[in-house]
């Protein structure tokens, strides 16, 4: 089934911008901290990051004709996670912002030029072209927070 862009560029564009407005206003130090389950907000950024890096990708090269390169199970959902995690758990928060804006320019450039093929969300593994995965996050920053007093 195609997805709208219009629709599916302001979904993207929404979700970052919710992510945006659960993590406005921390110091430095609170979103480097690892004290949401082990993440820092930080970890978090770049977990959204990879994914949208992978989301990218895949809407180019379905766009392009050819097949999902990530058809995961959860289990190598699971590791892929666990190893990008491990990779870029000392980047600089530096690092971390830009990865985080880089990504989600070339994802949102990728739909903007997809085809009608890479617009189809059948043909997509895991990450789907339809995501809000972003908003998972958010909501578990905004319940840190919270509880945090921040």
């Amino acid at each position: 089934m195609a997805e709208n862009r219009d629709s599916l560029l302001a979904m993207f564009r929404e979700t970052r911008a919710d992510f945006l407005a659960a993590v406005a206003g921390l110091p430095e130090e609170k979103m480097v901290e690892r004290s949401l389950e082990g993440w820092s907000l930080a970890d978090h950024m770049n977990h959204v990051a990879v994914w949208d890096e992978l989301r990218a990708a895949d809407v180019e090269r379905i766009s392009a004709g050819f097949a999902s390169a990530w058809k995961l199970s959860s289990e190598q959902d699971d590791v892929y996670n666990e190893l990008t995690y491990a990779k870029r758990k000392d980047f600089s928060l530096a690092q971390v912002r830009w990865e985080f804006e880089t990504s989600r320019r070339k994802l949102l450039d990728a739909i903007a030029s997809a085809t009608e093929m890479g617009m189809d969300a059948s043909r997509y593994g895991e990450p789907g072209l339809v995501s809000r995965h972003e908003v998972e996050h958010a909501g578990w920053i905004r319940a840190w927070r919270l509880k945090a007093g921040l």
